[in-house]
């Protein structure tokens, strides 16, 4: 079954090739490709698989939607006034942030590439454990609803890893960041249905188009996904979460006419596989050692991790786990505290926005997994002068996990001796010199 599954990842990565190429070649081999996208909707739809009629609208349908949108052009009017352009320009820069944002999926792309090569990687890097997928359930109940994925942010993994767990179920969308920039990945992510997504934008206009075309995604029953902690944990730790893309949800919410259900998906791993360049001062936007910028601090951190794990005999590194929480309904979250967002004023909406945001990541943080090397690198941080005897180690990590009997801490334990992150002398482990920064960023993500 490797094997065959390997074969699958190779062909699914030539075939997007292929994919990426065409999108610069002849109409008649782009057609070619969009026949085939339809007849894969006609064949998952059969299969119970949720697309709802936003996911399939083409994208030029979607940028007029927006470009001729009231609200944005009562928006570009007021940013023309206030920054002395003419209406032209300032509708000019709409269309152009328009373009920008809306992805233009393809089911083909999605479900004969993505997906394929989504549970290669999975299963090649990791031994995956689902600890559950009750959560999952919302997706077969949410007729009149929206299913929004709120997950914790490790890895760049953590997107594929959920996109695997929910193939049978759904196609889902999410906000990518600055790996949608860089050809050929932007191509790819727009064709997997992700929007991109300007972190920080301090430009009011950009802002507007992107809340309305979240607005109309979530209106649409679009399936999506985000961080909401709007980056990667680079401490182990979750971050405080963002607001910006929650609020966009909720400024126009209106529990009569349909829900919203948060899902909270937590996840945590043995071994991130870009943990290097999160780690490193200034984090991966700096580049290894300060050279290259983000996409190559965290290739060379893969290609580290990558070679590291052959020298213990394969590529695995280690297990990710995932459970996929109990989701949240807006409507009952709205009575419960007696709210209606739409109708708040904005320093009121936010306070509330705040408050959920806080729930949701409480809900994450309760559902993210324990795993073995977290916990083993704790019991060792936290051991008086962190030294500890051979037999003593495991039993503190066994501790510390409060009854979690199926981890496999010697493998644990082997992962980082393999990585020189723990020695052992004359029968004591003690943290490696230098390795207590990338000790805790473990042991922190072993904390509830």
């Amino acid at each position: 079954m490797e094997g065959r599954g390997g074969r699958r990842g190779w062909l699914a990565l030539a075939t997007l090739v292929a994919l990426m190429a065409a999108g610069r070649l002849t109409p008649a081999v782009r057609w070619y490709f969009r026949q085939r996208a339809e007849r894969v909707v006609r064949e998952v739809r059969r299969r119970g698989i949720k697309l709802p009629a936003f996911k399939l609208t083409r994208r030029r349908t979607l940028i007029h939607r927006l470009t001729h949108d009231p609200e944005l052009i009562g928006a570009a009017e007021v940013y023309a006034r206030e920054s002395g352009i003419s209406m032209a320009s300032a509708m000019a820069r709409v269309e152009r942030y328009t373009r920008e944002i809306v992805p233009s999926f393809n089911a083909f792309l999605y479900f004969r590439v993505g997906i394929p090569l989504a549970a290669w990687i999975c299963r090649s890097l990791y031994e995956v454990r689902v600890v559950s997928k009750r959560g999952l359930a919302a997706l077969d109940e949410s007729k009149d609803a929206s299913v929004v994925f709120v997950m914790n942010h490790r890895s760049n993994i953590d997107y594929v890893l959920l996109a695997h767990l929910t193939a049978d179920r759904t196609a889902l969308s999410y906000a990518a960041g600055e790996w949608a920039g860089v050809w050929p990945l932007g191509r790819l992510v727009g064709g997997m249905g992700a929007f991109f997504v300007r972190r920080g934008s301090g430009d009011d206009l950009y802002r507007r188009v992107l809340e309305r075309f979240v607005q109309m995604a979530v209106e649409g029953g679009l399936t999506q996904v985000f961080f909401l902690e709007g980056g990667l944990s680079r401490d182990g730790r979750p971050r405080e979460p963002k607001l910006g893309l929650l609020d966009y949800m909720l400024r126009r919410f209106d529990p009569d006419v349909s829900d919203i259900l948060f899902v909270p998906v937590g996840v945590n791993y043995d071994w991130v596989i870009e943990d290097h360049s999160l780690l490193q001062p200034g984090g991966p936007e700096a580049g290894i050692l300060g050279h290259g910028g983000l996409i190559a601090s965290a290739a060379l951190s893969v290609v580290r991790n990558l070679l590291l794990a052959r020298l213990g005999g394969g590529f695995r590194l280690g297990e990710v786990a995932v459970d996929v929480g109990a989701p949240i309904s807006a409507c009952k979250y709205a009575a419960s505290r007696g709210v209606a967002f739409r109708e708040l004023e904005r320093e009121d909406r936010i306070e509330e926005v705040k408050f959920l945001a806080e729930l949701l990541m409480h809900s994450i943080n309760e559902s993210a997994p324990q795993t073995a090397v977290p916990l083993v690198a704790r019991a060792l941080l936290e051991a008086p002068q962190r030294v500890v005897p051979e037999d003593g180690l495991i039993s503190r990590a066994r501790s510390i996990a409060a009854g979690e009997e199926s981890l496999d801490y010697e493998a644990a334990l082997r992962t980082l001796l393999l990585r020189r992150l723990v020695l052992v002398e004359r029968g004591w482990y003690r943290p490696a010199p230098g390795s207590g920064k990338i000790l805790a960023y473990y042991a922190n993500s072993s904390y509830r």
